[in-house]
């Protein structure tokens, strides 16, 4: 496991929630060296869990019949949201794998 990759995976997984957003002019010039992790991470959490409740709420306007909201709406939204979160499942595997080889490591 390489630290880099998980970083470079963290920050492009960043990158991309902010473009589905469409707020790339907040995105801050530097990234890696600026930002306490546990902070990134929360931030990285926090537009997954804003993807997924606007892809609840979206779901939710076109069953109730709602014109402005169109089934292709409903379906990238949804995809966006799935994406979004497979992602941070395989970062996640990725800290905890990180953290039993550095467990497991002789002292």
């Amino acid at each position: 496991m390489n630290i880099s990759d998980t970083s470079s995976l963290f920050n492009e997984m960043q990158a991309l929630s902010v473009q589905a957003k469409g707020l790339e002019s907040q995105l801050p010039a530097t990234q890696s060296a600026q930002g306490d992790f546990s902070q990134l991470l929360k931030q990285a959490i926090d537009n997954v869990n804003g993807l997924q409740q606007n892809t609840g709420e979206l779901r939710n306007r076109f069953e109730m019949g709602d014109r402005d909201v169109s089934l292709g709406d409903v379906m990238i939204a949804a995809s966006k949201s799935s994406v979004a979160f497979e992602a941070t499942v395989q970062v996640r595997n990725k800290m905890v794998e990180a953290y039993k080889d550095i467990m497991s490591m002789p002292v």
